[in-house]
């Protein structure tokens, strides 16, 4: 059975949508959010190519910044094209979410 960095491919984009929504940030703190909201094993080396192929398909935009602890930072905001990805994730993810809670616990199973 696929481990659970395979089932989470396809999640990840969305999450990130999310967490960025709430507001202008940047790469380490993407990966300490998700950390936060119970997600393990995500490394910035995992979260910035999807902010790469995410500023390609115009979802988000980033600003370089200096920062008062290094180098400079990129920040990352939605664009209105990434704000609506987002509500078509969620809407995707109720029915997907529904979907599988309803296999599940159709019927009582040992877990």
């Amino acid at each position: 059975m696929a481990d659970t960095t395979q089932m989470l491919k396809g999640i990840l984009d969305g999450c990130l949508l999310a967490i960025i929504n709430e507001g202008e940030t940047y790469g380490y703190e993407l990966a300490a959010k998700l950390e936060s909201y119970g997600f393990q094993s995500f490394s910035e080396g995992t979260i910035y190519p999807l902010l790469l192929r995410m500023q390609r398909e115009k979802l988000v935009t980033a600003t370089l910044r200096k920062s008062t602890a290094g180098p400079k930072r990129k920040y990352y905001t939605l664009t209105e094209k990434g704000r609506h990805e987002l509500g078509e994730f969620i809407q995707r993810w109720e029915q997907l979410s529904a979907s599988v809670e309803h296999v599940l616990n159709k019927g009582e199973i040992d877990r």
